[in-house]
């Protein structure tokens, strides 16, 4: 087999389907095995367990009447999308700054590399005294674990625009803003966005366990309420849904990625 050798899209969906396949047929199997040993078990649920716990999930509750997937989801959307977009809007502005002028990069770049160093879990409680516990609090736990390491990678990628570039633009009369809005801001937004999809999981992780310490509703509450009652096919479907929006968040930057920057996706092959 040789290294990097392009393979046909048919053979790339193949073998990724033939992975989730094989993943999925060693759940069954674990599942049968342990039920085998305890019938009653609900650590690993079967395909039937797991669909009853969907149906438990989507269907109004007896007390409130509320369902509680509705009221988990518009929760934990409303958190993660205000923080996901607060990080990302602060990384990139303060990123552009450090790469482009160079006090801004000497006051800047100590302390985010600083803060990125330092886990926002860990950060919860300075949170909670600071913020308090409503949606701000999950608003800023999100930014503050992106920001420093999101505007750090803006900043290197805005460190490696060719001075060519930006020196024949000044020679052809552009103006700063004009050479760091439509230049330099384009030739780094491929990096951003592709930063930006590593950024996904982190900040599900921040919200989660944000959620599962203070929250009385979204996702983390339900898991860690549901996982104290061991009922492992709600909290599993849940995992399962948390998976699948993740996955589609990446499959959407990617085709934002295809869309506003065209140029990039010949390079990257």
């Amino acid at each position: 087999m040789i290294i990097r050798q392009p393979i046909a899209s048919l053979t790339r969906v193949a073998l990724g389907v033939l992975s989730l396949l094989l993943l999925l047929l060693a759940y069954t199997w674990l599942s049968h095995r342990q039920h085998r040993l305890n019938p009653h078990d609900t650590t690993i649920p079967t395909w039937s367990q797991l669909a009853e716990g969907a149906r438990a999930m989507c269907v109004p509750d007896k007390r409130t009447g509320e369902r509680w997937l509705v009221e988990d989801a518009k929760a934990s959307g409303t958190r993660f999308f205000l923080g996901l977009l607060a990080g990302a809007l602060g990384a990139v502005v303060l990123g552009l700054l450090m790469g482009c002028y160079t006090p801004i990069e000497a006051f800047c770049s100590p302390p985010l590399s600083f803060l990125a160093k330092v886990p926002a879990t860990a950060a919860m409680a300075v949170f909670f005294a600071l913020v308090g516990t409503d949606l701000n609090m999950y608003v800023a736990i999100i930014a503050f674990g992106i920001l420093p390491t999101l505007a750090l990678t803006v900043y290197l990628a805005v460190k490696e625009f060719p001075d060519e570039l930006q020196y024949k633009a000044f020679t052809l009369g552009a103006s700063s803003f004009e050479v760091v809005y439509p230049m330099i801001f384009r030739y780094v937004l491929p990096k951003v966005i592709d930063a930006l999809r590593l950024m996904i999981g982190p900040a599900l992780v921040y919200l989660i366990a944000a959620e599962m310490l203070v929250g009385d509703v979204g996702f983390g509450y339900r898991i860690r309420l549901l996982s104290r009652r061991t009922e492992m096919s709600v909290v599993y479907f849940y995992l399962t849904l948390l998976a699948g929006f993740g996955f589609g968040m990446d499959y959407f930057l990617r085709w934002l990625q295809r869309k506003w920057c065209p140029w990039f996706e010949p390079r990257r092959e």
